[in-house]
């Protein structure tokens, strides 16, 4: 089977019938995922700080420095929240904050030291390339030595968050002081280089054409060939509750279900070397996570025992452990809780 072209992508986005669109995505996952093993994993995400400079229209989570509710966790607190995710059997820490204007790389490593000492049995999935960035900026050394230094203190992995919609006209718009296209793919790339595996994320229903997401994909599945280095896509829409763009009146509402489906299912048949799609049961709620799984995920992503990122701008759906291996089952799929690596620890 060829693979599908940019221009075949934006045709079955635009024309293709939904249920067809699910089962090509389903055949494509039966490929990759024959034992039909549906997995989850328990993690918590650590918003270490929401102190940024960056100012995206689409976000509703950050603050300026001198703001009132502006915070920077200390390592206690952080380590509080560690040990509750250790007392529900989590594996993973998702470590993101904004983009801090003073806080070096001496501070992270000092973090990721701490936390791997103290709790070596954590995963610390950390850090996305914005922060990687901008680290490496206010430190006045090279973004490859910032990865070197936080994988020596125990970084495992990095998220794929800060890509929105890799298309620099997009992000001109949305986001006009984060990185570029250009610069997002050059800490992925280095980090995979370095031996640091990474996940690719999306936020699309914003300002984006159909060409500018399969664009995206294609961004995203070159790389892919070239490193090897992604474990996971990652797709979610935008949240326009207490944004820029929705007080603009840029994009003031969300994108359908049906929107969010057809996009999934495509992904999955053109990200052909990507093994692993996560449903994003976060902003879309749990049915429609659940119907995800058969649109092309083979994941569930993260149980998500603390999320306050997408909660600032208007969803707050959650989800525990045993209601996902409820909604794995109830579609005739095997649940199991992975780590980091996509690894599985447990198959119920």
């Amino acid at each position: 089977m060829s693979r599908l072209s940019k221009e075949e992508a934006v045709n079955l986005i635009r024309n293709a019938d939904l249920k067809t669109l699910g089962r090509m995505a389903s055949e494509m996952k039966a490929k990759l995922h024959p034992k039909k093993i549906t997995t989850f994993v328990v993690d918590r995400n650590i918003n270490y700080t929401n102190v940024c400079w960056v100012d995206c229209k689409f976000c509703a989570f950050y603050r300026h420095g001198k703001d009132d509710d502006a915070y920077v966790l200390t390592f206690e607190e952080i380590d509080q929240k560690i040990e509750e995710l250790l007392s529900i059997g989590g594996t993973q820490i998702l470590f993101q904050g904004g983009v801090h204007p003073k806080l070096k790389i001496e501070w992270y490593e000092e973090l990721v030291e701490h936390i791997h000492q103290k709790y070596p049995e954590v995963t610390i999935h950390g850090f996305s390339a914005v922060e990687i960035d901008y680290i490496a900026k206010v430190s006045r050394i090279s973004v490859e030595e910032v990865l070197k230094r936080l994988a020596a203190k125990g970084l495992s992995s990095i998220p794929g968050a800060g890509a929105e919609i890799l298309s620099d006209r997009v992000r001109d718009i949305i986001a006009p002081k984060k990185i570029d296209v250009k610069d997002w793919l050059g800490v992925h790339r280095l980090a995979h280089k370095n031996g640091i595996k990474s996940t690719a994320t999306m936020m699309f229903g914003t300002v984006e054409t159909d060409e500018e997401i399969v664009e995206h994909w294609e961004h995203i599945r070159n790389l892919q060939d070239e490193t090897g280095g992604f474990r996971a896509f990652i797709m979610w829409s935008f949240q326009p509750h207490h944004t820029k763009l929705a007080e603009e009146g840029i994009v003031t509402k969300k994108t359908s279900p049906n929107r969010y489906l057809r996009l999934l299912a495509v992904s999955r048949l053109f990200l052909d070397n990507v093994k692993n799609i996560q449903s994003s049961w976060v902003t879309q709620g749990s049915y429609i996570g659940q119907m995800a799984l058969q649109y092309g995920a083979n994941d569930l992503g993260s149980t998500m025992m603390e999320e306050n990122v997408v909660k600032a701008a208007g969803a707050a759906n959650r989800m525990n452990q045993q209601e996902m291996i409820r909604l794995i089952r109830d579609i005739g799929e095997t649940p199991a809780k992975r780590n980091t690596a996509y690894e599985i620890l447990e198959v119920y």
